[in-house]
């Protein structure tokens, strides 16, 4: 494919509509804003009801639809190409959304971004490929994209931002070593990172990851809600 038709390419898969589902304080109010990415098959509404269950008040939440439920086609695992354009597409997508918070007054100190299953490889692929100072990063069952042996030189630093990484293992779709790689990336850009393994846990979310999430999320709105 020549250059040409690639970018016409790039072009439409960013152009896949991303219908969002928003929760909690308004944007305009809040001072700390939380991103919910889902997993594959699942939906924005479903992540809602996650945030519902943290119970952190004071946060504006914002949870992407992926087209037709999921990121991207393949597993996480394969060569990075075969999920192309549409991981590009998808992390356009949290990237317009984390840009548009902070263009309305949230600063990236205090937006958080959570994922689960396909979401939290999506997450964390995100914020390898885009750091800076997040209010917190919680990816629950998932890890960074690409076959084992794929090179981590990510440039730049995440300035100390609080990582939560809870996974069973194991798990059906997600090698414990490859969330235990994502810690020592992430941690090598400058994140402070903190990992659970749950023996036997399945593919879900337990309470004790909750809890984990609730502790990171609710410094962040616990200013009040009128900005400065």
């Amino acid at each position: 494919m020549n250059r040409q038709a690639l970018t016409s390419v790039y072009d439409a898969a960013r152009k896949r509509e991303f219908q969002l589902v928003v929760a909690g304080e308004d944007v305009e109010r809040a001072k700390a804003a939380i991103i919910l990415v889902h997993g594959r098959g699942a939906s924005a509404e479903s992540m809602m009801g996650i945030f519902d269950e943290l119970a952190v008040p004071g946060l504006a939440a914002v949870a992407p639809q992926a087209p037709g439920h999921t990121w991207y086609p393949n597993s996480f695992l394969v060569p990075i190409a075969a999920n192309q354009p549409y991981l590009d597409s998808a992390l356009f997508a949290l990237e317009s959304i984390v840009t548009n918070l902070i263009e309305r007054g949230i600063e990236s100190k205090r937006i958080a971004i959570l994922g689960f299953s396909q979401g939290a490889c999506l997450t964390t692929e995100f914020v390898a490929t885009h750091p800076r100072r997040y209010g917190a990063i919680i990816a629950l069952t998932g890890g960074l994209i690409g076959p084992p042996g794929t090179a981590r030189n990510y440039p730049g630093s995440l300035s100390k931002t609080p990582v939560f990484l809870g996974s069973s293992d194991p798990d059906p779709d997600v090698p414990f070593e490859r969330v235990q790689e994502t810690r020592d990336v992430l941690g090598a850009m400058g994140a402070a990172v903190e990992l659970r393994r749950y023996a036997g846990m399945g593919h879900t979310i337990n309470e004790d990851e909750l809890n984990a999430c609730q502790a990171l999320l609710s410094p962040l709105a616990s200013c009040g809600l009128e900005k400065d």
